[in-house]
């Protein structure tokens, strides 16, 4: 089955690239990564990965539907985050740290995931970009905000079960 979503990941510093990639591979949707050109995002893609769908099409049914793309994008604060939104459909999901890019993508009928695997909420999204406002109020103010926790195996692993769970629901 030939899915029509798209997985795009904002790559500008995502521990989960690979993972992400081996999902998308075994649900057979395709892949854009995208981020600066500072970035060797190539590393990610394994050699036999089709590049676009044309390419996808000529593979057989179990691997048939999967491609990925890198989208280079110019270094600057939200490039990759404008260029996922340009070319984002309703039913994509979208990989990201960015709190602003998840609530861009909720509101365009995609779907967001963070890369320790929470799965971003319509219902819960004005709270976390407000929580984000007063913080960095804080912290213009000269305040200290408290960091994100290391990232364990636990998130991967919460990552890994959550995006399958996305990419295999109806889209």
């Amino acid at each position: 089955m030939m899915d029509s979503r798209i997985v795009y990941i904002d790559a500008d510093a995502c521990p989960v690239t690979r993972e992400a990639l081996r999902c998308a591979r075994a649900a057979r949707v395709p892949v854009v990564i995208a981020g600066n050109t500072t970035q060797n995002l190539e590393r990610h893609i394994r050699s036999d990965d089709p590049r676009d769908a044309g390419h996808a099409r000529g593979r057989d049914a179990a691997h048939a539907g999967f491609w990925v793309e890198v989208l280079d994008v110019s270094v600057g604060a939200d490039s990759a985050d404008f260029a996922i939104v340009e070319r984002l459909q309703p039913g994509d999901v979208v990989i990201t740290q960015d709190i602003g890019l998840a609530s861009m993508v909720l509101g365009r009928g995609g779907s967001a995931i963070g890369v320790r695997g929470r799965v971003y909420s319509k219902a819960t999204i004005d709270m976390d970009l407000f929580i984000r406002h007063e913080e960095k109020k804080v912290r213009r103010a000269g305040g200290r905000t408290r960091g994100p926790a290391a990232f364990t195996a636990e998130d991967r692993e919460r990552f890994v079960r959550n995006l399958t769970r996305l990419l295999t629901e109806a889209g």
